[in-house]
């Protein structure tokens, strides 16, 4: 079985609000960091607890079970259509207002009616699910008891076609709310969502937390299945470890171990193309074409939809026959901003 789901909706579907589909999936920094969704594919009733550099966090379930990292994809949803608004300088409140379907199809599910099932009990294990922390949102420390969301309202009109036009209301905790209204969030990677297993979405949002715009980060394998929230044995989880290095299917970033270490790379952080000398004696070393992660991240924004590798590495192409620039990146987004222009991503 492939560890990606495959692309569900490669085509939109022309009745749906495209720009509340096509802006750039965001998560909250301080979720991404800690493990606070259960990786459980079946209901889990036993309090979460994780503690680590005087951050704690506790999980507590409700009756129909802990939230889990796929019901994330509902926060990750919400979030992103605040930043949009956010960043084009309409207002915005706690009170999300979401039409079912798009919901679906930015985050790469089915739409059959099983789904929409499925999602209300999704949002009744947000609503249910607990937290106590101390984690710091907005410049506050929340030293409290309170849920991931405070209500949501399901609403559903006529029938048969219109059933594609139902809404829901969800009303975001005020520790939730904050996040967004203090852009504690990072643009994350729209094949975030065809990641199978719930142990590798979990690995992906850690390395985009914790790598950044360093050209890597490593971590002792302990250290990270605690980071992770992952019960499994120390070995299994290793041997996941292994797995993942190998089949490298991680969007943005490769994975490799390092002795007790994993090591997280971005992919395009600083990349080499070289072309063979016919008389390495008489040819000047070849120049190495290097594009920052805070370059290769704007791209997210710039051309929604598109394959980031596959762009970069037509740049390669394009940049190995020039003169070096002054400024690569400028240079890098520019091309980016002129070769997609007007089309749509393949």
């Amino acid at each position: 079985m492939s560890a990606l789901l495959p692309e569900r909706h490669p085509i939109r579907d022309f009745f749906i609000e495209l720009e509340t589909v096509d802006v750039t999936p965001r998560s909250d920094m301080a979720s991404m960091g800690h493990p606070i969704f259960s990786l459980s594919t079946q209901p889990e009733m036993r309090t979460l607890r994780y503690e680590h550099d005087k951050t704690i966090v506790e999980i507590l379930p409700s009756s129909k079970g802990l939230a889990t990292i796929f019901d994330k994809d509902i926060l990750i949803y919400c979030i992103s259509k605040l930043m949009d608004r956010q960043n084009r300088g309409a207002e915005i409140g706690q009170v999300v207002r979401i039409t079912t379907h798009d919901l679906l199809v930015a985050t790469n599910r089915k739409t059959g009616g099983i789904t929409y099932e499925r999602l209300e009990h999704a949002l009744d294990r947000l609503a249910g699910t607990r937290i106590k922390t101390n984690i710091v949102t907005g410049d506050e420390v929340t030293r409290q008891n309170f849920g991931i969301i405070e209500w949501y309202e399901y609403n559903r009109k006529g029938s048969g076609f219109a059933e594609r036009l139902k809404y829901l209301d969800i009303k975001l905790s005020d520790w939730l709310y904050r996040t967004v209204k203090s852009a504690e969030v990072l643009p994350i990677s729209r094949d975030y969502f065809r990641l199978r297993r719930p142990i590798d979405r979990r690995l992906y949002e850690m390395a985009r937390k914790h790598c950044g715009r360093q050209p890597s980060w490593r971590i002792g394998m302990e250290l990270l299945q605690k980071k992770c929230g992952s019960k499994q044995e120390g070995k299994h989880f290793a041997a996941h470890l292994r797995e993942l290095a190998r089949s490298d299917h991680l969007p943005d970033y490769r994975m490799t171990l390092d002795g007790g270490q994993a090591v997280f790379t971005r992919r395009g952080e600083a990349t080499e193309r070289r072309s063979q000398p016919e008389q390495a004696q008489e040819t000047p070393a070849p120049r190495s074409i290097r594009i920052s992660a805070a370059a290769y991240e704007e791209v997210y924004d710039m051309a929604p939809g598109w394959d980031k590798y596959m762009l970069e590495q037509c740049y390669l192409q394009w940049a190995a026959t020039k003169d070096p620039a002054r400024n690569e990146d400028s240079r890098f987004l520019s091309w980016v901003r002129s070769y997609t222009k007007g089309k749509a991503a393949p």
